[in-house]
């Protein structure tokens, strides 16, 4: 007797087309009919490409689609490839087309491909490609590199309240709107018409930067590199950056211009410190100006490994608290 089952084939749109589990290949070899709504469906053409005999029915209504998949069942099994947007009201429509039949065919759920870790990341590139490109948004189709630079400070700066307020739901959005600041500076980038690059040049460029200061990780055991403590790490990391890039002529080439004044002072202690150079930080704390009272605040921060910005902003957090005026009672009872 010919088997009678519908299986509704859902799979990630985020991974390449064709990557189906194996159960999910057999089922598409052993049916009858393979089908789904769409002509330029990713799936449909790689399961065509395979040499297996696939159609499309195109747009219809959940209750037609729903009785015209039990119909084919007659000739044998039926593999619908599910649609990226999830086909709705066709799971519905078929418990009510099944329900109502004396001998109704057996409906499967068959998962073929599963999303990966960071698979959004692809969503948040092809929301943003839709945004830039022609028909997209107004606002974010003129924005420059250098238009954004103040969302970029401002939502990094958001981000830095979030982490220290402790609130892991807004840690986890502003986190959000900073991701979102580099895939619009890469979507912009990849229109530059002399120098282009893509968020995989981005991406690529901190991966194989991370795998080459991290030797003691990513090389075998026993390699140069070796590292038993996050100091020997820092230690590490700062002898092969010096070696990428041996035009600097000073230990404070590139700090940031734009750091705040205690981070900057801290930044610029630190890299004096690693180049044996922290005697010119205590000569210049030494002064009675107020500059070199501050610097000399930061020198006493670092014995103490205080971040002196994280502590002046705290405590003006607590300023803020004890400023403001206490709510006022409810006569509620």
């Amino acid at each position: 007797m010919t088997a009678r089952r519908i299986t509704l084939l859902l799979s990630s749109p985020r991974i390449a087309p064709g990557l189906f589990s194996r159960d999910a290949w057999t089922a598409l070899a052993g049916a009858a009919h393979v089908l789904t709504r769409d002509e330029d469906e990713s799936q449909l053409i790689a399961i065509q490409e395979s040499g297996i005999a696939a159609a499309h029915l195109g747009e219809q209504h959940p209750g037609a689609l729903a009785r015209l998949l039990v119909d084919r069942t007659s000739d044998g099994e039926v593999v619908w490839i599910g649609s990226a947007d999830g086909d709705p009201g066709l799971t519905d429509a078929l418990a009510a087309e099944v329900s109502r039949l004396q001998d109704p065919p057996e409906v499967e759920l068959l998962v073929g491909s599963y999303d990966v870790p960071g698979s959004r990341l692809l969503d948040l590139v092809a929301v943003m490609d839709r945004l830039r490109s022609p028909g997209g948004c107004p606002w974010d189709a003129e924005q420059t590199h250098e238009s954004l630079v103040p969302h970029l400070i401002e939502e990094a700066h958001e981000l830095v309240e979030a982490i220290e307020s402790g609130d892991r739901t807004h840690m986890a959005e502003e986190l959000g709107d900073v991701l979102l600041q580099v895939a619009f500076h890469a979507r912009m980038a990849q229109e530059h018409p002399e120098s282009p690059f893509g968020i995989d040049d981005v991406a690529g460029g901190i991966v194989d930067k991370l795998v080459r200061r991290h030797p003691h990780v990513f090389t075998q055991a026993g390699a140069d590199g070796d590292a038993r403590t996050a100091s020997d790490v820092a230690a590490g990391w700062e002898q092969i950056k010096a070696a990428e890039k041996p035009h600097r002529n000073s230990p404070l080439d590139g700090v940031p211009q734009g750091l705040p004044a205690l981070a900057r002072a801290n930044k610029a202690a630190a890299r004096l410190d690693q180049a044996g150079l922290g005697s010119l930080t205590v000569e210049a704390a030494e002064g009675d100006e107020v500059g070199a009272k501050l610097l000399a605040l930061v020198l006493e921060a670092r014995r103490a490994e205080v971040d002196p910005e994280a502590a002046l902003r705290a405590v003006v957090r607590n300023l803020e608290a004890a400023a403001r005026p206490e709510p006022a009672p409810s006569d509620q009872p």
